[in-house]
């Protein structure tokens, strides 16, 4: 069966969720990234290093974000939602920022010493400040849209194929 997300639905997908991923386009470019983020209604948070991703939301605040949890072929949920870029540069607001994203990730992040919260931006922790800028921002989502597919296949292969 395929169907459509309710309103609790959405919002319980984007709540439980760690990866989602931002389009965004400027200059000509359209680009699609993972990212981790942490969601509270009604902004995504996140975070990055300096690049593509980040010029492109500078030039053009107008994003789409999406998110799906994926059981199998036939068993799915994903939404899709449109919304504005907001860098955040208060101090006070960025750590309170990252504390949401660090409590959401931290009981994925490996015990090894070099495990850290912003992985994919720098090595280590040490970087992050020094050589590498760390770039806080959220996603005021003003538009959500979900749906859905639920099959029940014994074998996993649908007898009308």
């Amino acid at each position: 069966m395929l169907g459509e997300l309710n309103k609790e639905m959405i919002e319980e997908l984007l709540k439980t969720q760690l990866i989602g991923r931002i389009g965004c386009h400027a200059d000509g470019i359209t680009y699609i990234v993972p990212v981790n983020f942490v969601y509270e209604n009604p902004y995504i948070y996140a975070h990055s290093a300096k690049g593509l991703k980040i010029d492109n939301m500078r030039k053009n605040p107008e994003v789409c974000f999406e998110v799906d949890k994926i059981e199998s072929l036939f068993i799915w949920q994903s939404v899709v939602c449109w919304g504005t870029f907001e860098e955040i540069t208060d101090i006070s607001e960025c750590e309170q920022a990252m504390q949401k994203i660090i409590r959401s990730i931290e009981p994925y992040l490996s015990k090894a010493d070099d495990a850290h919260p912003s992985h994919g931006i720098a090595d280590k922790t040490s970087e992050i400040g020094s050589t590498k800028e760390l770039i806080v921002y959220r996603i005021n989502l003003t538009k959500k849209t979900g749906r859905f597919e639920k099959r029940e296949y014994s074998s996993g292969y649908s007898q009308e194929q």
